[in-house]
């Protein structure tokens, strides 16, 4: 694991590349934040010029604004849990479809020092994406102080993004029709 001020230098990075890639390709994106508390779109807006690609963000720490703001179900909550594969994916889709940004990034997760069970001990966190209506989600355990959780958190959400929009960059390039077709001639005046 990298040291924290090692992880704040990748943060900066990270979110400089994915302004670059979004401002690039004319998409914004929306944060769902719970335990990382807006740190993901603190990052993002540290960028110049972020307005351009960054919509907004919800920080969603209680299950209440999880519902109200996100459109969260009780029964998903009440079932499985704020820390949860189905709470984050419906985070992240909620966030897309109550601000119309094109992409997401959504964390629920317990930083500790406390909160943690056997089941979800301090360190689970979950993160979810929502690239142009794809949804998926990972589980991971994330080591050390609050601050440490908190921070890999961070990186991971964006290095997540990157990852996934370049790969939707990548297909849309592959469709059919995507590429721009040639004239039948080169001379204008025929």
């Amino acid at each position: 694991m990298l040291l924290y001020n090692d992880q704040l230098m990748l943060i900066e990075a990270l979110s400089t590349q994915l302004g670059t890639l979004l401002a690039d390709k004319g998409k914004k994106i929306v944060t769902a934040e719970s335990c990382t508390g807006g740190w993901v779109s603190q990052a993002i807006t540290q960028v110049a010029g972020s307005s351009a690609w960054f919509d907004r963000s919800y920080v969603t720490y209680s299950n209440e604004a999880k519902r109200e703001m996100l459109g969260v179900k009780v029964r998903t909550i009440n079932k499985y849990g704020a820390v949860s594969r189905e709470v984050v994916e419906e985070m992240a889709l909620g966030a897309v479809k109550k601000s119309g940004a094109d992409f997401s990034v959504a964390i629920s997760g317990i930083a500790g020092p406390d909160g943690g069970t056997n089941d979800k001990p301090v360190g689970t966190v979950w993160l979810a994406w929502n690239i142009a209506g794809a949804v998926d989600s990972s589980l991971t355990l994330l080591p050390g102080a609050r601050r440490d959780v908190r921070a890999a958190a961070v990186t991971l959400a964006l290095q997540g993004l990157l990852v996934r929009i370049r790969s939707w960059v990548s297909e849309q390039a592959q469709e059919p029709g995507s590429e721009k077709e040639l004239p039948e001639s080169l001379d204008e005046s025929k």
